[in-house]
């Protein structure tokens, strides 16, 4: 029985269950087998049943990614090792001298991996504030061979427009990456909106139980997606069939895990900003966001992410994130926990000082990743939470 491979016909919340999933043909087994196999037999030389060995391919990790691929609304997806892995070979696809136009405000790893990686390696990065499109001509060069986006923003949550940042580029000869991992296919999707490729921390949202570590790329532009699954295999960097089964599993309740983070999300934050203790609250969804317009047109919701100032700078943190109870301080996010912590220390802490304070992550700032308990219940302990900054 054939699967919908495609978002042509079907709804998103559809093909999140059921795109490149049909059961086993041998067993009939409704969810996709774990094949663990390292290798394949061939049945002579020269032919073989489409996989030859794990690193190159593996049914599990196959059936992933075309699932990804429908889902993000592009030809071909390639599941990968962690986010950094997706990223790195991404950015293997250059050559010395090529020049990278980045938004300033971007995850620590990534930055981590275009300055201290690929950087001495000759690949040249110009950080901009692309919520200002003049600032993204400016920054174009005749060697700009890669534009790279995050919407939201992490930890500032800025929306950047990635038609308009896509044209732009395009008109330059750039290709446009785009990390989609705080909004997910379920809420945006880029390669609709003009981008060449969309990059995914499966560790985050797409799992969305907080024990995969797993990356993803999914692109339309096939001599781009012929480059990178030589690379996949090549660097080898690829997810195993254990954690692709677990990811295939949590895709299945994303859209209706998205509805309860963005709800969740969109309460605490008008919430936080009547509070005395917040200095600042950072949420696309506030009528008091000025880029609301610009989430709403190109976000079918606004995310499950709130990242805040609290008053009284480090202390007063200190004291906030020693105090939840049902907030976790921990790294990562889009798990159905809540968890909070302390990007100028955590996320962000190989981002120079200067640099991560020129875009807003002062000491004062934490990063909230809403989970799905009982939104009451997480109010509660914010509370608690806040009112110990003033023992600070």
């Amino acid at each position: 029985m054939a699967k919908p491979t495609s978002d042509r016909r079907w709804a998103f919340d559809t093909l999140a269950i059921h795109a490149g999933q049909a059961p086993d043909p041998q067993s009939g087994a409704v969810m996709p087998p774990i094949v663990l196999a390292s290798t394949f037999a061939h049945e002579r030389l020269g032919a073989h049943r489409g996989f030859e060995y794990g690193r190159t391919g593996n049914p599990t990790r196959n059936t992933l990614e075309a699932c990804l691929a429908a889902l993000e609304g592009g030809s071909e997806a390639l599941a990968f090792g962690s986010g950094c892995a997706a990223i790195t070979a991404l950015l293997q696809t250059l050559r010395p001298g090529d020049h990278v136009v980045a938004c300033d405000d971007v995850y620590g790893g990534t930055f981590r991996l275009l300055d201290k990686v690929f950087g001495p390696l000759g690949v040249v990065t110009s950080w901009v504030d692309m919520t200002d499109l003049d600032n993204v001509r400016a920054a174009l060069r005749d060697d700009t061979a890669l534009v790279w986006i995050e919407t939201p923003t992490n930890p500032m949550l800025r929306i950047i427009d990635i038609a308009a940042v896509a044209k732009i580029s395009h008109a330059a000869g750039a290709l446009v990456g785009v990390d989609n991992t705080f909004a997910t296919p379920a809420l945006q999707r880029p390669l609709k909106l003009g981008a060449d490729v969309v990059a995914h921390s499966m560790t985050k949202y797409l799992n969305g139980h907080s024990d995969v570590i797993g990356g993803a790329l999914i692109t339309s532009d096939e001599p781009l997606a012929e480059r990178l699954r030589f690379i996949q295999n090549a660097a080898g960097a690829v997810l195993s069939p254990f954690d692709s089964f677990l990811v295939l599993r949590g895709l299945k309740t994303l859209p209706l895990r998205m509805e309860r983070h963005c709800a969740s999300a969109a309460s605490l934050a008008a919430w936080l900003e009547g509070r005395p203790e917040v200095e600042r609250v950072f949420y696309p969804g506030l009528p008091s966001n000025p880029q609301r317009a610009l989430a709403a047109r190109q976000m079918s919701a606004f995310g499950g992410m709130i990242s805040a100032v609290i008053r009284g700078g480090l202390p007063a943190v200190e004291a906030f994130l020693g105090s939840v109870e049902l907030f976790t301080l921990a790294e990562s996010l889009g798990g159905v926990e809540s968890l909070i912590e302390h990007p100028a220390t955590m996320t962000h802490g190989s981002v120079p000082r200067a640099q991560r304070e020129a875009v807003g992550v002062v000491d004062g700032l934490v990063r909230i990743s809403v989970g799905l308990e009982r939104e009451a219940d997480l109010r509660a302990d914010l509370v608690r939470a806040l009112e110990a900054t003033a023992l600070a």
